[in-house]
């Protein structure tokens, strides 16, 4: 006959093992572990019981009754046997059950990260898990009380959230928020380069009002929206973010979001360089940038190229070699000339000797001319079809019209041809300071606040669409400034993307058992992928 018996080790656990009553003894059929709380015995007796019997039956004891308590076990060293004792009420406690599965693992990783970051300094344990719950899967703030739900945080109610939502605001955490962003990226040495961009969010709401206006979107929506700046570190760590009128142009944003970042650190009159895309191309922007002692990096448009390669193309024509750099000068203001075909060695930049122009660098690429030509065959071969009458008639580049109707428009077509592969830059950092590849380069980390404007779009998903007024949209985009610096933090030190690091650790299940009268919570089995990434993060993998 087969039966559980229970020995007190010389530890102090209790061992359990299924055994078998002969004539010569007794002999172990399997040793089914130790146990060191009463949770854990009973967790142990249920795996014995299955053993014996699978789902059915009940175990043959060799006690008078059921011992579901380790200081019930007999100690065989003080020579000690208990008396009969039963679970409560006098009957045998049933077969464990899980209460609930929590993806707690994940929220101990985030919320570790957030404390590295040295958010802790909010005290504030809701806007925490508002912060970890964007990360994990962006939703609404009522949805984010599932969300929690799932991670085994503790729960609040949704009045408890919109308490907290005005806190963010009237205790300002977004500028305690952003002195930490700029601590932790001042460390890690990415500020020697800063980078910005702006966006735009939508709202499906019928009525503007003094944030939220119908305004330029290139998403071609008549929506009322926001536009949104965002200045990152050279790595896309997020650094400070701005909010604006909806019909605010672009190259308004720049200036106000550089100035509010100085402020804030007292930056006033630190070198720093500022990268931007060809948006922020404006002869007020470049000049308020330099008045404030910041160095800037933007891109040109193209069709600045042969007012700023007018001796290349006198003396050269408009055959340029792969990777060729022309190092020369463009114009602050359109009414200005600062290049002739007179001379035919480009301008060097300086400063003191050019102060109608900034520094201009046009750089061709072979790999760029081939991807601009399938561009402008698209564009000609549309702009042919509206011609013929094949297309409907639209805005359409490179389609003129005159009293004989409508044309294919060749010379700008021929124009758009010569100056496929050129890509420009306007800087007033001088040649002896920054030679003009390193330029070029600098301008490229741009695809680091793309990326990070990505992110919150789309894996964070920015879009404040249920939020009205103007302190709930910025305490949204505060949490989403949080959640960006936490996602770019764990990103930067475990080398993994955060979609795919939430995606890695959220099927790890911590179970809630209730067996032997008690509840504990048993972490889960980490596969090595996994405890990979707590080992580069610095956390125990038993957190």
């Amino acid at each position: 006959m087969a039966f559980v018996r229970k020995v007190r080790t010389a530890s102090g656990a209790v061992a359990v093992q299924v055994v078998r009553k002969h004539r010569g003894g007794h002999e172990i059929l399997a040793h089914v572990g130790s146990a060191h709380t009463d949770v854990e015995l009973g967790i142990l007796l249920e795996r014995a019981r299955r053993f014996l019997h699978g789902d059915q039956g009940m175990l043959d004891l060799d006690v008078p009754t059921p011992v579901e308590q380790i200081a019930d076990v007999a100690d065989w060293r003080a020579g000690q046997l208990p008396g009969p004792t039963t679970s409560k009420g006098g009957e045998l406690v049933g077969a464990g059950r899980t209460v609930r599965t929590s993806a707690r693992l994940l929220y101990d990783v985030l919320a570790f990260v957030y404390d590295r970051l040295g958010l802790d300094i909010i005290d504030d344990a809701v806007f925490q898990d508002l912060v970890i719950a964007r990360i994990v899967e962006p939703t609404s703030k009522i949805d984010a009380l599932r969300v929690l739900d799932d991670l085994g945080a503790n729960p609040v109610s949704y009045k408890t959230i919109q308490r907290h939502l005005a806190q963010i605001i009237s205790g300002d955490y977004r500028d305690r928020i952003a002195r930490r962003c700029f601590e932790y990226a001042a460390a890690t040495g990415g500020l020697g380069l800063l980078l910005f961009d702006v966006t735009t969010l939508y709202f499906e709401a019928e009525k503007e009002d003094d944030l939220r206006k119908v305004g330029y979107s290139k998403e071609r929506r008549v929506d009322p929206q926001i536009v949104v700046g965002l200045l990152v570190d050279r790595t896309g760590f997020p650094l400070e973010i701005g909010c604006f009128e909806g019909n605010k142009a672009e190259t308004h944003t720049l200036v106000p979001i550089v100035r509010q970042f100085q402020a804030r650190h007292d930056l006033d009159g630190v070198e720093m360089v500022i990268a931007a895309d060809a948006g922020m191309l404006s002869a007020s922007n470049l000049t308020a940038l330099d008045e404030a002692g910041l160095k800037f990096i933007v891109g040109s448009r193209v069709t600045k190229a042969p007012g700023d390669l007018t001796s290349h193309f006198h003396w050269h024509g408009d055959v340029f070699t792969d990777g060729q750099i022309i190092d020369t000068v463009t114009p602050r203001h359109a009414r200005s000339v600062v290049n002739t075909v007179k001379r035919r060695a480009e301008p060097i930049w300086d400063p003191v000797r050019h102060p109608t122009s900034w520094r201009a660098i046009w750089q061709y690429t072979r790999k760029r001319a081939v991807r601009d030509n399938q561009t402008l065959n698209a564009q000609e071969a549309r702009a042919r079809s509206v011609v013929d009458g094949t297309k409907k008639a639209k805005a359409t580049r490179f389609v003129k019209t005159t009293t004989a109707g409508q044309q294919v428009d060749d010379i700008a077509l021929a124009r758009a041809r010569s100056l496929v592969g050129l890509k420009g830059y306007v800087t007033n950092i001088p040649v002896t300071l920054m030679e003009p590849g390193e330029v070029i380069g600098k301008y490229h980390d741009l695809w680091h606040v793309e990326q990070s404007f990505r992110m919150p779009k789309t894996d964070l998903r920015a879009r404040p669409m249920f939020h009205r007024t103007r302190d709930a949209i910025e305490a949204h985009l505060t949490i989403v400034f949080a959640a960006l610096a936490v996602a770019r933090c764990a990103q930067d030190q475990t080398g993994v993307a955060i979609a795919r690091l939430v995606k890695q650790l959220r099927p790890l299940r911590t179970s809630t058992i209730a067996i032997n009268g008690a509840v504990q919570d048993f972490p889960p089995q980490i596969p090595p992928a996994e405890l990979e990434i707590l080992t580069r993060l610095g956390l125990e993998s038993g957190h």
